[in-house]
C-alpha cells in the first residue's frame, strides 16, 4: 500500500515567492503519485505563520484551484518552530509520512524523491543534509561550521548542516507529539526521538526570491535555543569558573600577606580595578546564562499552547 505524504511548508510574508515555488511542489507530488511511489490522497500543506502580506490570499487561491494543496493559518505569527510543528500535528492526523521543507526553493526538490525511496527501506527519520555550503557567506559558512561544532561541545545530539527538510513517519511524528515543550528546537528534538534513520544529501540553491526571514539576530537566538534546550554544560562550566576564579583570588591574598608580612607594600589602584572589573564581568555573565534558563523554566510551567490554527483550507474531515 502506497503512503500518503503531506509536504509541510511553513510560510512568513512570502508572497514574491510562493508563485514561483508552489506549482514546483505540487508538479513532485504529481510526479511521484504517478510513479506509484505516494497516494494520490497526497497533498502539499502550508502553513501561514501570521503573514501581513497577501501569503493566505495566495495560499487560499492555491486551494480553491487544485485539490493537491491545503493550507492552515495560525491566529498569529509564532516563528518558524512553531509554525512547522503546527503543520505537523495537522498532517499527521491525515498522512503517512512529512516532508517539512522551507518555501524560498533552496531546499532541492529532488531530494524527495530520495527520502521517499529512504522510508520504502524503512528508515522512519530521513534527514536532509547540505553536501557543501557553497551558496552561503563566509561569515554564515564559519559561524554555522563553528556553531554545529559549539553544540556538540555541549553535548547536544545534532546532524551538522541540517536544518528542518526532513522526512518523518507518522509513528516519529506521534512519538513527538508526547514532548510538549514549549522553547522548540526540532534539530535537536528530532534525534532524541530513535527510530531507524538515514541521511539524503543535496546541494542547496539560491533563494528563488524575496528576502530571507532569519537575520542575525533570529539566527542567534535559535542558537542559544539551541543549547539551553538541550544541555546543562554552560551551568557547569559557571561552576567551574567560580572555583578558579575563587582559587585564584586565594592566591592572591597570600601574595598580599606576605607582601604585607615582609614590609613590601604598594598602593596599587590599578591592579584593584581591573581584579574588581574581570570578577564583576564574570558575576555578570554568570547572571546572564542563569537567567536564560530560569527564563525558559518561567515559558514552559506556563503550559501556554505554542499555537493557534485559526483557518483550515482543503484538508480532509478528521
Amino acid at each position: 500500500m502506497t503512503p500518503v505524504l503531506y509536504l509541510v511548508i511553513p510560510c512568513y510574508n512570502e508572497e514574491q515567492v510562493l508563485p514561483l515555488t508552489s506549482g514546483k511542489f505540487k508538479a513532485k507530488v504529481d510526479e511521484l503519485v504517478l510513479a506509484g511511489k505516494i497516494s494520490d490522497d497526497s497533498c502539499v500543506m502550508f502553513v501561514n505563520d501570521g503573514s501581513r502580506d497577501t501569503t493566505w490570499d495566495i495560499l487560499t487561491s492555491l486551494t480553491e484551484q487544485d485539490k493537491r494543496y491545503a493550507a492552515i493559518s495560525l491566529s498569529r505569527n509564532r516563528g518558524h518552530q512553531n509554525a512547522l510543528i503546527a503543520g505537523l500535528m495537522e498532517a499527521k492526523k491525515f498522512a503517512d509520512i512529512t516532508i517539512s521543507m522551507d518555501c524560498d526553493g533552496q531546499d532541492d526538490i529532488n531530494a524527495i524523491t530520495e527520502m521517499v525511496d529512504e522510508y520504502a527501506k524503512g528508515n522512519e527519520i530521513v534527514y536532509g543534509v547540505r553536501n557543501d555550503r557553497k551558496t552561503d557567506t563566509w561569515f554564515k559558512r564559519t559561524t554555522a561550521r563553528s556553531y554545529y561544532k559549539f553544540l556538540r561541545g555541549m553535548g547536544v545530539d545534532i546532524i551538522p548542516d541540517h536544518a528542518d527538510y526532513r522526512l518523518m513517519s507518522s509513528r516519529v511524528l506521534n512519538a513527538l507529539e508526547g514532548y510538549g515543550e514549549v522553547n522548540l528546537f526540532l534539530r535537536g528534538l528530532i534525534p532524541q526521538l530513535g527510530f531507524k534513520q538515514s541521511v539524503v544529501y543535496y546541494s542547496r540553491a539560491e533563494r528563488e526570491a524575496g528576502k530571507t526571514h532569519y537575520p542575525l539576530s533570529k539566527m542567534v537566538s535559535l542558537a542559544v535555543d539551541g543549547v539551553t534546550s538541550f544541555s546543562v554544560k554552560p551551568l557547569r562550566i559557571i561552576t567551574l569558573l567560580g572555583f578558579i576564579v575563587a582559587f585564584l583570588s586565594f592566591i592572591g591574598i597570600i601574595y598580599v600577606l606576605i607582601s604585607v608580612i615582609s614590609g613590601y607594600y604598594v598602593d596599587g589602584w590599578a591592579s584593584t580595578t581591573s581584579i574588581i572589573c574581570f570578577v564583576s564581568g564574570i558575576q555578570m555573565i554568570s547572571l546572564g546564562v542563569i537567567g536564560e534558563y530560569i527564563g525558559k523554566i518561567y515559558l514552559e510551567t506556563k503550559h501556554r499552547p505554542r499555537y493557534i490554527v485559526s483557518e483550515r483550507k482543503n484538508l480532509p474531515e478528521e
